[in-house]
Protein backbone atom coordinates (compact mmCIF):
# COMPACT_ATOMS: atom_id res chain seq x y z
CA UNK A 1 0.00 0.00 0.00
CA UNK A 2 2.86 2.62 0.72
CA UNK A 3 4.40 1.62 -2.51
CA UNK A 4 1.13 2.96 -3.93
CA UNK A 5 0.30 5.96 -2.35
CA UNK A 6 3.94 7.18 -3.18
CA UNK A 7 3.07 7.11 -7.34
CA UNK A 8 2.21 10.14 -8.81
CA UNK A 9 -0.81 10.81 -8.25
CA UNK A 10 -3.12 11.13 -11.51
CA UNK A 11 -6.40 11.93 -12.96
CA UNK A 12 -8.85 9.32 -13.22
CA UNK A 13 -11.83 9.22 -15.66
CA UNK A 14 -14.08 6.77 -15.02
CA UNK A 15 -17.00 6.58 -18.09
CA UNK A 16 -18.60 4.15 -20.44
CA UNK A 17 -18.83 6.19 -24.11
CA UNK A 18 -15.41 6.93 -25.23
CA UNK A 19 -16.68 9.62 -27.72
CA UNK A 20 -17.61 11.94 -24.71
CA UNK A 21 -14.61 11.94 -22.64
CA UNK A 22 -12.74 13.05 -26.35
CA UNK A 23 -12.88 17.20 -25.81
CA UNK A 24 -12.71 16.59 -22.03
CA UNK A 25 -8.83 14.59 -23.03
CA UNK A 26 -7.77 17.11 -25.32
CA UNK A 27 -8.31 19.90 -22.78
CA UNK A 28 -5.92 17.73 -19.66
CA UNK A 29 -3.47 17.64 -22.54
CA UNK A 30 -3.80 21.08 -23.60
CA UNK A 31 -2.97 21.54 -19.36
CA UNK A 32 -0.31 18.84 -19.13
CA UNK A 33 -2.36 17.40 -16.46
CA UNK A 34 -1.81 13.53 -16.47
CA UNK A 35 -4.60 11.23 -16.51
CA UNK A 36 -5.79 7.84 -17.15
CA UNK A 37 -8.61 7.12 -18.95
CA UNK A 38 -10.97 4.34 -16.67
CA UNK A 39 -13.26 2.50 -19.41
CA UNK A 40 -15.73 0.67 -17.18
CA UNK A 41 -17.68 -2.32 -18.30
CA UNK A 42 -16.43 -5.21 -17.32
CA UNK A 43 -13.21 -5.86 -14.95
CA UNK A 44 -12.48 -6.73 -11.36
CA UNK A 45 -11.72 -5.06 -8.03
CA UNK A 46 -9.49 -6.55 -5.08
CA UNK A 47 -11.57 -5.49 -2.39
CA UNK A 48 -7.82 -6.54 -0.49
CA UNK A 49 -5.68 -3.98 -2.20
CA UNK A 50 -5.94 0.15 -2.18
CA UNK A 51 -6.61 1.55 -4.97
CA UNK A 52 -3.85 4.06 -6.72
CA UNK A 53 -4.12 8.10 -5.79
CA UNK A 54 -5.00 10.96 -7.33
CA UNK A 55 -8.88 12.03 -8.27
CA UNK A 56 -11.38 10.15 -9.29
CA UNK A 57 -14.57 11.73 -11.95
CA UNK A 58 -16.95 10.08 -12.39
CA UNK A 59 -18.64 9.85 -15.84
CA UNK A 60 -20.74 6.78 -15.63
CA UNK A 61 -23.66 7.58 -17.72
CA UNK A 62 -27.45 6.37 -16.74
CA UNK A 63 -27.92 5.71 -20.08
CA UNK A 64 -25.02 3.08 -20.58
CA UNK A 65 -27.30 0.09 -21.31
CA UNK A 66 -28.34 2.15 -25.04
CA UNK A 67 -24.68 1.29 -25.67
CA UNK A 68 -24.75 -2.33 -24.61
CA UNK A 69 -23.31 -1.66 -21.40
CA UNK A 70 -25.75 -2.70 -19.19
CA UNK A 71 -24.25 -3.44 -16.18
CA UNK A 72 -21.65 -0.84 -16.05
CA UNK A 73 -23.87 1.76 -13.25
CA UNK A 74 -23.68 -1.44 -11.13
CA UNK A 75 -19.66 -1.89 -11.44
CA UNK A 76 -19.13 1.45 -10.50
CA UNK A 77 -20.86 1.96 -7.50
CA UNK A 78 -18.92 -0.23 -5.89
CA UNK A 79 -15.74 0.35 -7.95
CA UNK A 80 -16.89 4.21 -6.10
CA UNK A 81 -17.40 2.79 -2.66
CA UNK A 82 -13.98 1.10 -3.19
CA UNK A 83 -12.43 4.33 -3.65
CA UNK A 84 -14.46 5.61 -1.38
CA UNK A 85 -13.26 3.28 2.07
CA UNK A 86 -9.80 4.44 1.20
CA UNK A 87 -10.34 8.17 1.17
CA UNK A 88 -9.85 8.59 -2.26
CA UNK A 89 -11.06 11.96 -3.79
CA UNK A 90 -14.18 10.75 -5.83
CA UNK A 91 -15.81 13.99 -7.97
CA UNK A 92 -19.44 12.79 -8.65
CA UNK A 93 -19.34 10.13 -5.01
CA UNK A 94 -21.42 6.71 -5.14
CA UNK A 95 -24.68 8.86 -3.70
CA UNK A 96 -24.73 10.86 -6.37
CA UNK A 97 -24.99 8.04 -9.02
CA UNK A 98 -27.59 6.13 -7.06
CA UNK A 99 -29.37 9.26 -7.41
CA UNK A 100 -28.49 9.67 -10.95
CA UNK A 101 -30.64 6.34 -11.73
CA UNK A 102 -32.91 6.20 -9.63
CA UNK A 103 -35.30 9.44 -9.91
CA UNK A 104 -38.06 9.23 -7.54
CA UNK A 105 -35.38 9.65 -5.52
CA UNK A 106 -33.98 11.99 -6.75
CA UNK A 107 -36.86 14.16 -6.48
CA UNK A 108 -37.42 13.20 -2.91
CA UNK A 109 -34.18 15.16 -2.17
CA UNK A 110 -34.70 17.85 -4.87
CA UNK A 111 -37.73 18.24 -2.40
CA UNK A 112 -35.98 18.42 0.76
CA UNK A 113 -34.59 21.64 -0.33
CA UNK A 114 -37.54 23.10 -1.39
CA UNK A 115 -37.41 22.55 -5.05
CA UNK A 116 -40.48 22.10 -6.94
CA UNK A 117 -40.65 18.81 -8.78
CA UNK A 118 -43.97 17.97 -11.65
CA UNK A 119 -46.45 15.78 -9.64
CA UNK A 120 -45.61 12.33 -9.42
CA UNK A 121 -46.74 8.57 -8.89
CA UNK A 122 -43.63 5.77 -8.45
CA UNK A 123 -45.95 2.66 -10.11
CA UNK A 124 -44.83 -0.89 -10.58
CA UNK A 125 -47.40 -3.34 -13.06
CA UNK A 126 -49.75 -2.10 -15.49
CA UNK A 127 -52.45 -1.78 -13.23
CA UNK A 128 -51.22 0.57 -10.96
CA UNK A 129 -49.83 2.40 -13.78
CA UNK A 130 -53.09 3.13 -15.29
CA UNK A 131 -54.87 3.76 -11.50
CA UNK A 132 -51.84 6.62 -11.37
CA UNK A 133 -52.75 8.63 -14.69
CA UNK A 134 -56.15 8.36 -13.81
CA UNK A 135 -55.16 10.61 -11.15
CA UNK A 136 -54.38 13.15 -13.44
CA UNK A 137 -58.22 13.64 -14.62
CA UNK A 138 -57.53 12.95 -17.95
CA UNK A 139 -54.70 15.97 -18.10
CA UNK A 140 -51.54 15.72 -20.32
CA UNK A 141 -49.20 13.23 -18.80
CA UNK A 142 -46.23 10.95 -18.64
CA UNK A 143 -44.54 8.14 -18.33
CA UNK A 144 -40.61 7.73 -17.74
CA UNK A 145 -38.16 4.88 -16.16
CA UNK A 146 -37.04 5.20 -12.66
CA UNK A 147 -33.93 4.59 -14.08
CA UNK A 148 -33.42 5.27 -17.96
CA UNK A 149 -31.26 7.45 -19.48
CA UNK A 150 -30.81 10.48 -23.00
CA UNK A 151 -35.18 11.02 -22.42
CA UNK A 152 -35.43 7.03 -23.95
CA UNK A 153 -38.50 5.71 -23.08
CA UNK A 154 -40.54 8.85 -22.11
CA UNK A 155 -43.79 8.92 -23.45
CA UNK A 156 -46.25 11.55 -23.34
CA UNK A 157 -49.93 10.96 -23.28
CA UNK A 158 -53.12 13.39 -23.56
CA UNK A 159 -55.52 10.41 -22.55
CA UNK A 160 -55.79 7.79 -20.33
CA UNK A 161 -57.32 5.70 -22.79
CA UNK A 162 -54.59 6.24 -25.26
CA UNK A 163 -52.42 4.57 -22.20
CA UNK A 164 -54.67 2.03 -21.61
CA UNK A 165 -54.52 0.47 -25.32
CA UNK A 166 -50.59 0.83 -24.81
CA UNK A 167 -50.82 -1.45 -22.05
CA UNK A 168 -53.16 -3.82 -23.34
CA UNK A 169 -51.44 -4.18 -26.39
CA UNK A 170 -47.90 -3.68 -26.97
CA UNK A 171 -46.48 -2.75 -23.43
CA UNK A 172 -42.68 -2.95 -22.65
CA UNK A 173 -41.37 -2.28 -19.07
CA UNK A 174 -39.70 1.06 -19.81
CA UNK A 175 -37.14 0.88 -16.80
CA UNK A 176 -34.68 -1.37 -16.04
CA UNK A 177 -35.40 -1.59 -12.16
CA UNK A 178 -39.42 -2.38 -14.03
CA UNK A 179 -40.82 0.97 -12.39
CA UNK A 180 -42.64 3.34 -13.76
CA UNK A 181 -42.97 6.99 -13.23
CA UNK A 182 -46.43 8.29 -13.76
CA UNK A 183 -45.85 12.33 -13.69
CA UNK A 184 -47.76 15.42 -14.73
CA UNK A 185 -47.03 17.02 -18.11
CA UNK A 186 -45.54 20.76 -17.29
CA UNK A 187 -46.28 22.32 -20.69
CA UNK A 188 -43.37 24.95 -21.35
CA UNK A 189 -44.86 28.23 -22.19
CA UNK A 190 -42.40 28.78 -25.17
CA UNK A 191 -41.36 25.26 -26.10
CA UNK A 192 -38.35 25.02 -23.79
CA UNK A 193 -36.63 23.71 -21.14
CA UNK A 194 -33.60 24.97 -19.10
CA UNK A 195 -30.30 23.44 -18.16
CA UNK A 196 -27.97 25.09 -15.23
CA UNK A 197 -24.82 23.83 -15.44
CA UNK A 198 -22.54 23.22 -12.05
CA UNK A 199 -18.89 22.83 -11.76
CA UNK A 200 -17.06 22.21 -8.87
CA UNK A 201 -20.25 22.77 -7.29
CA UNK A 202 -20.53 26.82 -8.68
CA UNK A 203 -22.86 27.84 -11.13
CA UNK A 204 -21.31 27.86 -14.67
CA UNK A 205 -23.81 28.98 -17.12
CA UNK A 206 -27.43 28.50 -18.00
CA UNK A 207 -28.78 27.09 -21.51
CA UNK A 208 -31.96 27.61 -23.27
CA UNK A 209 -33.14 23.71 -24.92
CA UNK A 210 -35.59 23.72 -27.70
CA UNK A 211 -38.06 20.42 -26.38
CA UNK A 212 -40.56 20.64 -29.24
CA UNK A 213 -39.23 17.56 -31.25
CA UNK A 214 -38.87 15.16 -28.48
CA UNK A 215 -37.23 14.50 -24.44
CA UNK A 216 -33.86 13.44 -25.99
CA UNK A 217 -32.20 16.61 -25.03
CA UNK A 218 -28.63 15.00 -24.56
CA UNK A 219 -26.43 18.18 -25.60
CA UNK A 220 -23.43 16.14 -26.47
CA UNK A 221 -21.34 16.83 -29.27
CA UNK A 222 -21.15 13.48 -30.45
CA UNK A 223 -24.28 12.30 -29.08
CA UNK A 224 -26.28 10.12 -31.70
CA UNK A 225 -30.01 9.92 -30.52
CA UNK A 226 -32.55 7.68 -32.55
CA UNK A 227 -34.46 10.80 -33.26
CA UNK A 228 -36.55 12.86 -35.58
CA UNK A 229 -33.55 15.18 -34.80
CA UNK A 230 -30.09 15.41 -33.13
CA UNK A 231 -30.32 17.99 -30.45
CA UNK A 232 -26.47 18.93 -30.70
CA UNK A 233 -27.01 20.37 -34.06
CA UNK A 234 -28.45 23.74 -35.57
CA UNK A 235 -31.97 23.49 -37.27
CA UNK A 236 -30.60 24.58 -40.22
CA UNK A 237 -34.32 24.00 -42.07
CA UNK A 238 -35.95 26.88 -39.11
CA UNK A 239 -32.49 28.89 -38.29
CA UNK A 240 -32.81 28.22 -35.04
CA UNK A 241 -30.36 26.34 -32.89
CA UNK A 242 -31.46 23.97 -30.32
CA UNK A 243 -29.27 25.23 -27.80
CA UNK A 244 -28.76 28.83 -26.41
CA UNK A 245 -26.59 29.70 -23.40
CA UNK A 246 -28.72 32.17 -21.50
CA UNK A 247 -27.51 36.00 -21.36
CA UNK A 248 -27.83 37.50 -17.74
CA UNK A 249 -29.40 34.58 -16.22
CA UNK A 250 -30.90 35.15 -13.20
CA UNK A 251 -32.49 32.18 -10.92
CA UNK A 252 -33.62 33.20 -7.32
CA UNK A 253 -33.18 29.24 -6.76
CA UNK A 254 -29.78 29.08 -7.30
CA UNK A 255 -28.81 28.96 -3.78
CA UNK A 256 -31.55 25.93 -2.72
CA UNK A 257 -29.44 24.45 -6.32
CA UNK A 258 -26.11 24.52 -4.50
CA UNK A 259 -27.08 22.92 -1.61
CA UNK A 260 -28.77 20.37 -3.19
CA UNK A 261 -25.86 19.23 -5.02
CA UNK A 262 -23.51 19.84 -2.16
CA UNK A 263 -25.05 17.60 -0.06
CA UNK A 264 -25.96 15.09 -2.53
CA UNK A 265 -22.38 14.43 -3.60
CA UNK A 266 -22.94 16.37 -7.35
CA UNK A 267 -20.10 18.22 -7.77
CA UNK A 268 -20.03 18.91 -11.77
CA UNK A 269 -23.82 18.34 -12.81
CA UNK A 270 -26.68 19.73 -14.53
CA UNK A 271 -29.99 20.78 -13.01
CA UNK A 272 -32.91 20.57 -15.74
CA UNK A 273 -36.28 22.55 -15.86
CA UNK A 274 -39.17 23.87 -17.20
CA UNK A 275 -41.51 27.25 -16.77
CA UNK A 276 -45.25 26.62 -17.35
CA UNK A 277 -47.23 29.14 -18.34
CA UNK A 278 -47.56 30.67 -14.78
CA UNK A 279 -43.87 31.36 -14.68
CA UNK A 280 -43.68 28.21 -12.10
CA UNK A 281 -40.46 26.45 -12.37
CA UNK A 282 -40.23 22.75 -11.82
CA UNK A 283 -37.12 20.58 -12.01
CA UNK A 284 -37.88 17.27 -13.61
CA UNK A 285 -33.99 16.15 -13.88
CA UNK A 286 -30.48 16.39 -12.83
CA UNK A 287 -27.85 14.69 -14.72
CA UNK A 288 -23.97 14.20 -13.05
CA UNK A 289 -22.72 12.74 -16.51
CA UNK A 290 -22.91 16.67 -18.33
CA UNK A 291 -21.98 17.20 -21.80
CA UNK A 292 -21.78 20.61 -23.36
CA UNK A 293 -22.82 21.89 -26.58
CA UNK A 294 -19.73 23.79 -28.45
CA UNK A 295 -21.94 25.61 -30.97
CA UNK A 296 -23.86 27.19 -28.39
CA UNK A 297 -20.74 28.03 -26.03
CA UNK A 298 -19.17 29.84 -29.20
CA UNK A 299 -22.03 31.91 -30.10
CA UNK A 300 -22.47 33.23 -26.49
CA UNK A 301 -20.74 36.38 -26.03
CA UNK A 302 -18.32 35.18 -23.62
CA UNK A 303 -15.33 32.58 -23.60
CA UNK A 304 -17.29 29.74 -22.53
CA UNK A 305 -15.61 26.40 -22.62
CA UNK A 306 -17.77 23.66 -20.14
CA UNK A 307 -14.77 20.61 -20.51
CA UNK A 308 -11.84 23.16 -20.21
CA UNK A 309 -13.26 25.01 -16.97
CA UNK A 310 -13.88 20.98 -15.76
CA UNK A 311 -10.01 20.40 -16.52
CA UNK A 312 -8.71 23.21 -14.59
CA UNK A 313 -10.89 22.12 -11.59
CA UNK A 314 -10.13 18.67 -11.61
CA UNK A 315 -6.16 19.75 -12.00
CA UNK A 316 -6.82 22.16 -8.74
CA UNK A 317 -7.79 19.06 -6.86
CA UNK A 318 -4.77 16.95 -8.10
CA UNK A 319 -2.84 19.58 -7.03
CA UNK A 320 -3.84 19.62 -3.42
CA UNK A 321 -3.40 16.19 -3.43
CA UNK A 322 0.02 16.62 -4.94
CA UNK A 323 0.91 18.94 -2.23
CA UNK A 324 -0.16 17.19 0.60
CA UNK A 325 2.50 14.12 -0.65
CA UNK A 326 5.21 16.62 -0.70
Amino acid sequence: MKQILKQSPKIYIIHENEEWIIPLKKELDKLQLPYVDWFINTGKIDLTDAPPNGVFYNRMSASSHTRNHRYAVEFTEPLLCWLQAHGRRVVNNRNAILLEVRKAEQYLALNKYGIKTPKTFVARGKEFILKAAKKFDNNPFILKPNRGGKGTGVQLFKFTNSLEEVLNNDWNELSLDGITLVQEYIEPKDGCIVRVEFIGGEYYYAVKVDASDGFELCPADDCHVEDTFCPTTEDVSLNKAKFEIIKNYYNPDLDKYKDFLKNSGMEIAAIEYVVNKNGEKYVYDVNVNTNYNSIAERNHRKNLNGMRQIALFLGEELKIIQNKMT
